[in-house]
């Protein structure tokens, strides 16, 4: 019987474990109930379980009944802190933190797979299960390496996957090669002077001079970067003042820029740090600059990416196709591919609502079919 009519029979517990995990999301390092359960459930089919890697970060091993490759599955745990408007029967119990990326599908389907693969151990080598904690910006995957992630589970290829609405049902799509954007944060300071509203020849105003600034951080893209490579610098949070009458004494500016090549990342942060220190010199005021890398440019092995269509197109035919465009999302599976040659991909299934969006519902018909396409990849790589 095929791998997917096999997982379809204990669909009805997929979907239920999901919307479990959907009704108590938690916030990344915060995921404890969250891997509780997915422990759990692992222990409960014979899996080996280490728990504490990348603080709730954990770790299932499946042997095969013959020698063979690791192959390593990973998938994040972490919900968003923000509210849900689904109205679902098992909408989020958590006020203010929402599965509005779809991680919980993402959890299940791994553990879809496990069930499987526990069960059914006719295959060569050993699957690694990586359960991520905090994708979301916090830096889970880093973590998780710190604390030796494949030093004590070595994997020899490595895979993972994103729920994907903007595209058809079961259609699977990747983009060899360098696929989505590394990013940074940033948080920026402006010690200005305040004064009365009435009087701002007394200030040193920071929303005045921060507005120059959020300008002159537009152009580095349009001004500083060569066209024909991809960025994006955003301002996303400008925070000042508490009255109508009173010009404040600071201002803060946050947001993020992305980028595909590593040197203009470093060049993008160049040129913030030193139009802060110009601005700070030329209005005789304090700027103080924080600014991090978060994710790598996520790159797909063009080698795996073609072991992973031949593998889709067992399950879901035709609709497995190399055919993703270039996204300046980001995605730090991208920090476990620098060190493991692997692939990600991009899975599709019904609804019209984007991530991140408080309306956005996961369509649990899809968790048989991403389920069997982990569980396949184990079966057919490592024994090549």
């Amino acid at each position: 019987m095929p791998v997917i009519e096999q997982i379809a029979q204990f669909a009805d517990d997929l979907t239920a474990i999901r919307q479990d995990f959907h009704q108590h999301p938690e916030l990344g390092f915060e995921e404890h109930r969250t891997s509780q359960r997915v422990a759990d459930l692992l222990a409960s089919w014979g899996v080996t379980v280490e728990r504490g890697i990348g603080g709730t970060g954990l770790v299932g091993v499946i042997e095969g009944n013959r020698p063979g490759r690791s192959i390593g599955l990973r998938a994040d745990m972490d919900a968003l802190p923000m509210d849900e408007l689904t109205n679902l029967p098992y909408a989020s119990k958590n006020p203010g933190v929402f599965h509005g990326c779809g991680h919980d599908g993402h959890t299940t389907m791994l553990l879809g797979a496990a069930r499987y693969l526990a069960g059914n151990r006719d295959f060569s080598g050993r699957a690694v299960l990586i359960f991520q904690p905090a994708e979301e910006g916090l830096g889970g995957a880093r973590a998780m390496l710190r604390d030796g992630l494949f030093d004590r589970f070595p994997c020899d290829e490595l895979y993972g996957m994103h729920n994907s609405p903007y595209q058809g049902h079961s259609q699977l799509t990747i983009r060899p090669g360098k696929a989505q954007a590394g990013a940074s944060f940033f948080d920026i300071t402006l010690h200005g002077r305040g004064s009365h509203g009435a009087m701002p020849q007394a200030s040193r105003d920071p929303i005045a001079i921060g507005s120059g600034l959020i300008k002159e951080m537009q152009e580095i893209v349009s001004r500083n970067m060569d066209p024909t490579h991809p960025a994006v610098v955003s301002v996303t949070q400008f925070h000042a003042g508490s009255a109508y009458n009173v010009i404040p004494e600071t201002a803060v500016l946050r947001g993020t820029f992305r980028y595909f090549d590593e040197a203009d990342g470093v060049m993008i942060e160049d040129r913030i740090r030193k139009l802060c220190a110009g601005f700070a010199l030329a209005h005789e005021i304090e700027i103080v600059a924080d600014i991090r890398n978060i994710f790598d440019v996520l790159s797909n092995d063009p080698e795996r990416v073609g072991n992973l269509i031949e593998v889709a197109q067992e399950i879901v035919g035709d609709k497995a196709q190399p055919s993703a465009e270039l996204t300046m999302g980001s995605e730090d599976m991208a920090d476990l591919l620098r060190v493991v040659p692997g692939a990600f991909f991009n899975l599709g299934h019904g609804g019209t609502v984007p991530l991140h969006n408080s309306g956005f519902i996961f369509d649990d018909t899809i968790l048989p079919v991403g389920a069997s396409l982990l569980a396949r990849l184990v079966e057919v790589r490592g024994a090549a």
